[in-house]
């Protein structure tokens, strides 16, 4: 036979066996993976899984109060800007910056000189009119008895009359600016208004100082014996209180939890609660009062303020490490009939110390898994654990330290 034109005649017995090989190839997988399910099969149709070991905890509706945890900030019960009355060089001052100060203790001088000038002037003026009084009442006393004996015109009588009258309002005058430049002279001498701990001076000695807004500011005072702290609460938490706000007349519990962790000794007292809602925030302003003896909250400081208003009934507290939290919500496992694990959604509220508390999901006397979730599957048999105290083993404590710390 002639040999082929075909120009693929070469290709195609190599294509052919290529395709075999791999059929072959694709048979003998198929053959090894039916060879290992025959061998596994015995082990995966053994016995039932074994139990979970788990600890459970027995539910009852509770009575929780209704707690809030907010970010504060303190600030000085008065705060008391201490300005310049007068103008001048200040030459002195008498306190340390950050000290405490009485009521009175002179803080700042003001260069008096002018001001002792002025007073100087001003009693001069005052012993002016004194003498034109005294000579205007004897005028006045001379012409009485001659405008009697019409020896004078009424009206030269009258003009001594007046011209008296004008003299002692002359006095009048001359006292009052007495009085001025004593008060003046008195600025000089910047005082505390009020006792508490200074601030910072503003302006250094040998300034000039004025009287306007931006120039007489000398320093403030911050009255710390008692402190205020503002917060606010966002509506959200609002609805959760009887009544669904809050006010002066609210019995509230305030207390205040330090940067170290610690609560504050000494409760507050709610002075202040706004009328209205903020519309930018969505929050009510509140004001909280705290009595500061050692002066250990100091203004600006951020503190948490712990406000508990009434109390929750029905309501069940769990372990946080018993609720799962998913997409869908939360849930936890609880113990059915048969001793098997179930899913239960539930609605948390907030937590107390280490607990969630439970709004709705549970029923009295619900078997709830606290531990070991990790093995749990919906349907899987399950067997309690002996108490913790009874099982007190080395790999006990990380869990212990564990649920510490995501307090």
């Amino acid at each position: 036979m002639p040999p082929s034109t075909n120009p693929t005649q070469p290709f195609v017995r190599p294509c052919f066996l290529y395709v075999a090989q791999c059929c072959a190839a694709l048979m003998v997988a198929g053959l090894l993976v039916a060879c290992g399910r025959d061998v596994a099969a015995p082990a995966a149709t053994g016995a039932a899984p074994a139990p979970v070991s788990v600890h459970i905890q027995k539910v009852e509706p509770r009575r929780v109060p209704i707690r809030f945890d907010i970010v504060g900030q303190i600030e000085g019960s008065k705060q008391v800007e201490v300005r310049a009355r007068v103008s001048g060089i200040l030459q002195k001052q008498f306190y340390n910056e950050g000290d405490a100060v009485k009521q009175g203790a002179q803080l700042f001088e003001i260069d008096p000189a002018p001001y002792e000038v002025a007073l100087a002037q001003a009693r001069a003026q005052l012993a002016q009119a004194t003498a034109q009084v005294d000579q205007a009442r004897r005028e006045e006393a001379r012409l009485k008895p001659l405008v009697q004996d019409r020896a004078v015109s009424r009206k030269e009588y009258d003009d001594a009359t007046s011209s008296r009258q004008i003299a002692e309002a002359a006095i009048q005058q001359a006292n009052a600016s007495i009085r001025q430049a004593e008060l003046n002279l008195s600025y000089t001498r910047v005082t505390a208004p009020v006792p508490g701990i200074s601030g910072r001076a503003e302006h250094s000695i040998g300034t000039l100082i004025t009287t306007d807004a931006n120039g007489s500011l000398l320093t403030t005072i911050n009255q710390v014996a008692t402190v205020w702290v503002r917060f606010s609460l966002a509506q959200a938490d609002l609805a959760k209180l009887p009544g669904g706000y809050i006010n002066r007349t609210t019995p509230v519990v305030l207390e205040l939890l330090l940067a170290d962790g610690s609560t504050y000794p000494i409760k507050g007292r709610l002075n202040f609660a706004a009328t209205a809602i903020d519309t930018r925030l969505g929050t009510q302003q509140l004001r909280a009062e705290f009595d500061n003896p050692r002066q250990q909250l100091l203004p600006g400081q951020f503190v948490t303020v712990r406000i508990t208003a009434g109390e929750r009934d029905n309501v069940f507290l769990v372990p946080q490490t018993a609720v799962v939290q998913t997409e869908k919500g939360n849930l936890v496992f609880v113990v059915d009939a048969d001793g098997k694990a179930q899913t239960r959604p539930v609605t948390t509220g907030d937590w107390i110390g280490k607990d969630w508390t439970i709004l709705a999901g549970l029923n009295a006397g619900d078997k709830v898994v606290v531990d070991n979730l990790l093995k749990v599957q919906p349907g899987a048999p399950l067997t309690e654990a002996p108490p913790v105290e009874a099982t007190a083993t080395p790999a006990a404590t990380p869990n212990a330290s564990a649920k510490t710390g995501n307090k």
